[in-house]
């Protein structure tokens, strides 16, 4: 019992990490540069964000902590990991693009890269185990969302 709940708080752990350092490269710009862009009418309010992506966080760690305890091929499991890790600095990178640099369109190279890998990960995850992929799928949805404001971001601006 004492090694689930520490395999659970490592993947929950590793996928907020991700959260923390990007927000790292909002905090610039969040509240000066991102607040002057004109923005499309889509485009949520800024308090819906955090929330979002804590609730998508823990979905992802959930998905990593299932395929972690999931007996499966070796190989396969390597993929896996290496297309998280991927997906991982992936999500990191973009704020960095994005809002560090305030280059919509390096953000918007990079989240297209990004969606990729996670379509990438979630199948890879789905040979492993599909309730871990299935938990990825809100977090596709979401980052293919975010592509469309992102490329709306860039034209608009």
């Amino acid at each position: 019992m004492k090694d689930k709940i520490t395999l659970v708080l490592f993947s929950l752990g590793i996928s907020l990490l991700a959260g923390a350092l990007g927000s790292f490269f909002t905090q610039s710009s969040v509240s000066t540069w991102y607040l002057n862009l004109n923005k499309p009418f889509f485009n949520p309010p800024s308090w819906l964000f955090g929330p979002v992506w804590t609730f998508l966080f823990i979905l992802i760690g959930i998905s990593l902590y299932l395929v972690i305890r999931t007996k499966a091929d070796k190989e396969i499991k390597k993929r896996a990991y290496i297309l998280f890790a991927i997906q991982w600095l992936l999500n990191i990178g973009w704020t960095y693009f994005f809002f560090y640099l305030r280059n919509p369109l390096l953000g918007l190279i990079e989240i297209i890269v990004l969606l990729v890998a996670i379509i990438l990960c979630t199948v890879y995850f789905y040979r492993i185990n599909k309730v871990a992929a299935y938990l990825l799928i809100p977090y596709i949805l979401w980052v293919s969302f975010a592509s469309v404001l992102n490329f709306s971001l860039w034209f608009l601006n």
